[in-house]
């Protein structure tokens, strides 16, 4: 089965670094400090007005789960991108300071993802998603499992192909619909891993590490051991210090010589981040009109944001930093229950259940529920499946009707979106459905709905898919609707420069609370 490469961590199988390689965690670079200014609020100024010309996405639609009561969650996007927002290459003049390579190195990988969760009680908590998690994933054929970080970047390529081929010549179409897609696919991967809804996203590529590195100037930053490594660039002594730009992406970047590997990087992220967040405080970057208009207007030609950031979300996050949540943050990474390697790809073999539970109960939420696995029962011949087309890839809801009815599932109406219906990818039901609703959306690997929609016939499942949306290639499912994956048995060493060296045990570290500068290796 087909699956994409990714980069390597420090203590695994040997091999030269790419160009790619390089530039793993550059996305994330950029996203340190829109996270900072949408953790320690913009106040005033960003709430009126400053919002003005930054790009929205409308990956996250109406339809998709939400938060209730006043609890939100907001996914921080960091992406490996040399392009800008139309597919254009960056500037060499951009690239040559960040180390990165020309715009033809990297991807649409999302590097960083860091899922915020705001409690109704003020309580913040965030929680880093190792990019190397190895999770279900049927949006692109060839595909049933893939690094979580590679969602984006598939589905964007898979879809913008699917486009040029019935037509489309484009490039910002392309673009534009591709990273949608990819957009939209990232958001389903982190609800389906994390098993909390998504209220609001920001986006970050690659570009704007530099210019906002520039704008907020140097950092501090503590190192529990000296490091050094010739890849990354990274030569620092023990200790805190301040790094210049420069020094900050080969902190953040450093991927070798690091005793716990991809979770130490992490950790560094999360300690990047709180010690933004406190130069920003320190500096009063908040009530100086010239520093905030430099970072929104690097926030406008960097950042993408989902529909919904308004003046009242921001003034409820600059409340937070204000005074009634000290600006504090706690910072968590999600347990890795081993390294290994699957198919040549190093990646993190996760618990998804255990995370669920570890994320509950962060939160305050109810503990997840867990039923017996059983074997999906088979449709029920009464139970009548429309499938709509609301999204510009011609054909698609005849694919899906017809792949659904090789599961035995009765085909209803297959046509175009009407006025007034769900626009992004969702499943509904009529009264009589549900099983089949839930099963239907466990094949398609979508969100399942939790009632019936009275708009919907009795005994009718109403499947609405959007461009983003692809049928999982036939072979990528059983019978009864599950996946199936093939991994390696637990890999404890690998083979590196003519000796073999044990793996070292994941370590996902404790809690750091932001707005001081933690000590990291």
């Amino acid at each position: 089965m087909a699956r994409s490469g990714g980069g390597h961590h420090r203590h695994r199988a040997a091999r030269q670094p790419s160009r790619l390689g390089k530039g793993v965690t550059r996305g994330f670079m950029t996203l340190v400090s829109v996270a900072a200014v949408l953790l320690t609020g913009a106040g005033y100024w960003v709430a009126h007005g400053a919002l003005g010309g930054i790009t929205v996405s409308d990956a996250l639609s109406p339809e998709d789960p939400r938060s209730s009561g006043d609890n939100m969650n907001i996914l921080l996007i960091g992406l490996d991108s040399r392009k800008d927002q139309d597919g254009n290459d960056l500037p060499w003049s951009i690239l040559k300071h960040l180390h990165a390579g020309d715009s033809d190195d990297g991807g649409y990988n999302t590097n960083t993802l860091i899922l915020v969760h705001v409690g109704a009680d003020q309580k913040v908590v965030a929680f880093s998603i190792p990019r190397d998690d190895w999770v279900s994933f049927n949006g692109v054929p060839g595909y049933n499992h893939i690094k979580i970080k590679e969602a984006y970047g598939l589905t964007k390529q898979y879809v913008a192909q699917k486009l040029a081929n019935q037509g489309a010549s484009s490039q910002k179409e392309l673009e534009s619909k591709g990273r949608e897609a990819g957009r939209a696919a990232t958001l389903r991967a982190v609800r389906s891993l994390t098993g909390v809804p998504i209220d609001y996203f920001a986006e970050v590529n690659l570009a704007g590490f530099y210019d906002l590195a520039q704008t907020l100037g140097g950092v501090e930053v503590c190192l529990n051991h000296p490091v050094y490594d010739s890849y990354s660039g990274a030569d620092f002594p023990a200790g805190r210090q301040r790094l210049d730009a420069s020094q900050a992406l080969a902190f953040v970047r450093q991927r070798h010589e690091l005793d716990n590997g991809d979770l130490d990087r992490t950790h560094r992220q999360q300690a990047f981040i709180s010690s933004v967040m406190q130069e920003l405080q320190a500096s009063g970057t908040f009530t100086n009109i010239d520093k905030l208009k430099g970072l929104m207007a690097v926030a406008r030609k960097d950042v993408v944001l989902s529909a919904g950031w308004d003046e009242d979300l921001i003034q409820r996050l600059g409340a937070l930093a204000g005074g009634r949540n000290g600006g504090q943050v706690e910072f968590r990474t999600l347990p890795v229950v081993r390294y290994d390697n699957i198919d040549g790809q190093d990646v993190n073999i996760i618990d998804p259940a255990a995370i669920k539970a570890e994320v509950a109960a962060a939160i305050g939420a109810p503990p997840p529920t867990t039923t017996p696995a059983t074997t999906a029962a088979k449709p029920s011949p009464s139970t009548v499946v429309d499938v709509i087309n609301s999204g510009s890839m011609s054909g698609l809801a005849n694919d899906v009707s017809r792949a659904l009815k090789k599961h035995g599932y009765t085909a209803g109406q297959v046509r175009d979106r009407n006025s007034g219906e769900p626009s992004a990818t969702t499943i509904e039901y009529g009264t009589g459905a549900e099983t089949d609703a839930r099963n239907v959306a466990t094949l398609l690997g979508l969100d399942a709905p939790k009632l019936p929609n009275p708009v919907v016939q009795a005994g009718h499942v109403r499947v609405t898919l959007d461009t983003s949306f692809s049928m999982p290639a036939p072979d990528e499912n059983t019978t009864d609707g599950s996946t199936t994956t093939t991994t390696s048995s637990k890999a404890s060493t690998y083979y590196y420069n003519g000796t073999t060296t044990t793996y070292p045990t994941p370590d996902q570290g404790k809690p750091i609370d932001g707005g001081g500068v933690p000590c990291v290796n």
